[in-house]
């Protein structure tokens, strides 16, 4: 017994002394700015994206008030919503507070001192020592969301967008003040079960639905499944993914939808106004055009089906449909609408290309009847 326990404890000992500790993982840096306007060394977080070393690139800034409980958060959201490209890479800046006191003092009745910090040192700092561009979007929950909500209204090109959630209220005459050349960005969540903030919440949006300030853009969402403590990583989720709406590719429901809002027109316009705000062309991308003829095969609709295959030229030959899944399943499609011709090139194609495949036999046997009926 006494040489199993020997053996034993040997063999954990061996597991043990193989592991190996690797580097310490971070997501970005702390910095020190002494501010003369608030008389005070204030502490910020930067993470700076994952191609920013290797690059010429200028990138949008994401400001996080209340960095010490929401900087984490901003970092992993916009990694998650860049796992599939639907925003751009960014710069998060996480603004931390020194108490809850003047947290609230600074929020409040000192804002234009904050504004003032935020203005002349912190903004200078970023964009003095990264890499920027014109687009910068600010956070802030509860009495940060009070603070923002006036502040997006009277600071003119201060910041392209605001995501507020559990607070946020703007009097009518701040409304009716705001002016902007370009488009501003507003996001505002909040839930009924935040009993302390809904109300002020619901007369903000009442104010912006009255006077509808032309070139703010903004949307008001309630989440009332959650909570004052949790709704604020859910609202910087949707803020972004507004801000950015029309930044991915198009994606529609069915082709009801893509009718409905008025097909290959509407399309164009979309892209459009994308190019607009982002740039590089307005070309459809290559992802709608894919969801687009995939909707018709799923619905069945040949009509829609070859219409998109004229108007999106190459469609079929790019490297989606480029393996013998593609030509089957095309080669199938044209077999059951009597498009013998096309059936033909599908199948032949596919058999050429993809010998051995786990479809031959299926491709074999489509393209006998397509050649007995194409004569």
């Amino acid at each position: 017994m006494k040489k199993v326990v020997i053996l034993i404890c040997s063999l954990v000992i061996s597991v043990a002394s193989a592991q190996t500790k690797g580097a310490p993982i971070s997501i970005g840096d702390n910095y020190t700015i002494n501010s003369k306007v608030l008389n005070q060394d204030r502490e910020i977080q930067i993470y700076l994206p994952d191609s920013y070393a290797s690059s010429k690139e200028k990138y949008p800034v994401l400001y996080v008030l209340d960095g010490q409980w929401y900087f984490s958060s901003a970092v992993s959201i916009q990694n998650a919503l860049r796992t599939p490209d639907a925003i751009p890479e960014m710069i998060v800046v996480g603004i931390k507070r020194v108490s809850s006191r003047s947290r609230r003092t600074l929020f409040g009745n000192d804002s234009a001192k904050f504004t003032s910090f935020l203005k002349d040192e912190v903004l200078p700092f970023i964009d003095s020592k990264f890499r920027t561009n014109k687009e910068r979007i600010i956070f802030g929950w509860e009495a940060a969301a009070y603070y923002i909500s006036e502040t997006i209204l009277k600071e003119k090109d201060l910041f392209s967008g605001a995501i507020i959630t559990d607070g946020g209220y703007a009097s009518e005459e701040i409304v009716k003040g705001f002016k902007s050349d370009t488009d501003v960005y507003l996001y505002m969540a909040n839930s009924k079960k935040d009993i302390f903030n809904i109300t002020e919440t619901e007369a903000f949006n009442k104010v912006l639905k009255k006077n509808n300030p032309k070139n703010l853009r903004w949307k008001y969402e309630l989440f009332n499944d959650e909570v004052h403590e949790t709704l604020g990583h859910l609202a910087m989720y949707k803020g972004i993914k507004y801000y950015y709406h029309n930044y991915d590719d198009l994606v529609f429901e069915n082709l009801q939808q893509f009718e409905n809002l008025g097909g290959l027109n509407y399309l164009a316009s979309y892209f459009k106004a994308r190019t607009k705000r982002f740039g590089p062309d307005d070309k459809v991308e290559m992802g709608t055009k894919n969801i687009l003829v995939w909707s018709a095969l799923n619905e069945d609709n040949f009509n829609y089906f070859n219409s998109f295959v004229k108007e999106f030229e190459g469609i079929l030959e790019n490297k989606r449909h480029a393996n013998a899944y593609w030509k089957n399943r095309l080669g199938h499609f044209y077999l059951k609408h009597k498009d013998y011709k096309n059936a033909k090139i599908f199948f032949e194609t596919g058999l050429s290309k993809y010998p051995n495949s786990n479809f031959e036999a299926e491709m074999k046997k489509g393209l006998k009847e397509a050649t007995s009926k194409n004569k």
